[in-house]
């Protein structure tokens, strides 16, 4: 037990001494979430609105692929983005390999489809609420769009925020197109990993504290900005 009391206290330490090497990692862990959340978002979204409203052939399969590749194997992502950025590949001339850059994409590809399914079940009971309302104003199909996300605006955090959840504990893709390199592609999971395996478990514990606050910091933020939860009338 004092092994463990010792780690939990050295990873405090290091989170409160503001360890440069431990912030270094936590604020590129959230420059590169964030901005993969932001784009899967603006691809997402839309997406899964434009697959609610509109009808067409083979429209059932399209969306069975897509809730099909919420379960996407992330190290699957991490091959295909390595061999798409590698000198070999049809991406290598851009030098992505091994960066932040890569790194994004990565957890784009992995966490688009599941913000997409989640904000298509969403717009698909918007718009069987209002399908009569819109068809009756002369909507046209991009302002059906615009009007059922701006309504189910709050509904649709769900979305980011799984989307948030899956990025920021993802491994196997990061470590795959990042290469984990410190002080450059080193993230607060593929840390966590290589701490652990070194044996040095305050710092890994410190990341993994750091990892879960941050989770339930940023869930709480959204919740409370967007208004997620009604307040009790008892």
């Amino acid at each position: 037990m004092s092994g463990y009391s010792d780690g939990f206290g050295g990873a405090w330490k290091l989170i409160f001494t503001l360890d440069p090497d431990l912030y270094e990692i936590i604020f590129l862990s959230l420059q590169v979430t964030i901005t993969a959340v932001i784009i899967a978002s603006i691809i997402g979204l839309p997406m899964g609105a434009w697959l609610a409203v509109n009808r067409f052939m083979f429209r059932r399969y399209v969306i069975a692929v897509l809730n099909a590749l919420m379960g996407l194997p992330p190290v699957v992502v991490g091959l295909f983005v390595y061999m798409a950025l590698s000198r070999a590949g049809p991406l290598g001339g851009f030098g992505l390999l091994f960066s932040p850059a890569a790194m994004i994409i990565a957890q784009v590809i992995i966490i688009t489809p599941l913000i997409a399914s989640i904000s298509h079940q969403t717009i698909r009971d918007l718009w069987a609420e209002y399908h009569d309302l819109l068809i009756s104003m002369n909507a046209t199909r991009t302002q059906r769009i615009r009007a059922l996300l701006w309504d189910g605006r709050r509904a649709l955090l769900t979305a980011t925020l799984a989307g948030f959840g899956r990025a920021i504990g993802e491994v196997g893709a990061i470590m795959i197109v990042g290469g984990n390199i410190e002080h450059a592609t080193r993230v607060l999971t593929t840390a966590i990993a290589l701490e652990t395996g070194k044996g040095n478990f305050a710092f890994a514990m410190g990341l993994g504290l750091v990892l879960i606050v941050i989770a339930v910091i940023i869930n709480l933020a959204i919740h409370i900005v967007g208004k997620t939860e009604r307040a009790s009338t008892w």
